[in-house]
């Protein structure tokens, strides 16, 4: 028999769910991702989901002037293209690449993420997919997951929606920091490969695609050999930590890009000075299927491309001539591809930080 502080809970818990929040959803999904967020447990942990922070011991690594370097991210609207074809348990990667990506870049390991997740409805096995992404994202990139939010927010978000975002924390020796001091003239751009799209630029290619064309995400275009629009624009963002750490870590490397908002044009000055030119190579790295068909598609020029899109590059490296043999046997050893693109040069007077011929 129920008491009467029992049944006030009960009424309280039911107008709140009136009014669009179902905290019962929320420990169901708590349930769901438990095993997930085990799943990527490291070195330095402490503790579980649950309790009000997600710690970390930095003493358990062996680190003499450890400097924490962070970043955060998120999924932007490639999130309406998970949503409309009910696939949701991929964008969870595309959120820690963006993150750890990034924090790579600073020549750093990450070391555990949180997310953040707001909608309008929670529907626990839909959102245990996306969590299930992000557990998986984090084991590629070898952090743990030590928290996260959910936020169900009815009249901000319709029930089908929902947002993602992450953060990253990683940790470097103070010595060790990338920065554009580093990258010297004479040093190589070595290309490492996208898997696609990736995770920026897609409020372009909806319009492209929907707005401008009425292509649908079950077409097949020729360009795209037998994959469809939506299988093509969902392919998770690559992460790259695995493969460019142990680089960093040998002192291999004097700069990281990581190709995002803002393509080339963008992203690959910023590892070099003002008195540097980047000269990258069209024709020297293959430039994926996708990008041919959105140019051929929205009628883009050559700059709007290389100033939105990734153009079949996830990261660009730069490494001076003396490391060139050793990056290029440690990427072998990763069975990762990569590229020669270009090199840095004194940069001409009056001229651009970066040319693409």
């Amino acid at each position: 028999m129920l008491k009467n502080g029992d049944k006030e809970r009960i009424y309280k818990m039911n107008r709140y769910k009136e009014a669009g929040v179902d905290v019962t959803a929320g420990y169901d999904l708590v349930n769901r991702i438990k095993p997930m967020v085990a799943a990527t447990k490291r070195k330095g942990v402490m503790g579980g989901i649950g309790s009000f922070g997600g710690m970390f011991d930095l003493e358990e690594l062996d680190y003499k002037h450890p400097v924490l370097v962070s970043g955060t991210d998120g999924v932007g609207t490639k999130l309406m293209i998970a949503q409309k074809m009910h696939k949701n348990d991929t964008v969870g990667i595309d959120c820690v690449a963006m993150c750890v990506n990034d924090v790579l870049a600073q020549g750093a390991e990450p070391l555990f993420f949180l997310d953040y997740i707001a909608c309008g409805h929670n529907d626990p096995e839909k959102l245990a997919d996306v969590v299930k992404g992000v557990a998986e994202g984090c084991k590629q990139s070898e952090s743990a997951l030590i928290g996260g939010e959910t936020a169900e927010m009815p009249d901000m978000y319709e029930p089908h929606e929902y947002d993602l975002a992450g953060f990253s924390t990683g940790i470097a020796e103070k010595e060790d920091i990338l920065s554009s001091s580093l990258a010297k003239a004479g040093d190589h751009l070595i290309a490492l490969p996208s898997s696609g799209v990736h995770s920026n630029g897609f409020s372009l290619i909806r319009k492209i695609l929907f707005k401008d064309h009425d292509v649908s995400l079950s077409d097949k275009p020729a360009e795209l050999a037998g994959k469809t629009v939506g299988e093509t624009l969902l392919t998770p963002t690559r992460i790259y930590v695995k493969a460019v750490l142990p680089l960093v870590k040998k002192h291999l490397v004097h700069g990281i890009a990581h190709i995002t908002g803002g393509g080339f044009i963008e992203n690959l000055p910023r590892i070099y000075g003002n008195d540097l030119q980047a000269v990258v190579n069209k024709g020297s790295w293959p430039v994926l299927p996708i990008f041919d068909y959105l140019k051929k598609l929205g009628d883009l020029d050559e700059r709007d491309c290389y100033n939105t899109f990734n153009m079949g590059v996830g990261l660009v490296l730069a490494v001076s001539v003396e490391n060139i043999a050793a990056v290029k046997e440690q990427l072998n050893r990763e069975n990762e591809k990569f590229y020669e693109i270009g090199q840095l040069v004194a940069r001409p007077e009056g001229e651009e930080k970066i040319v693409i011929k």
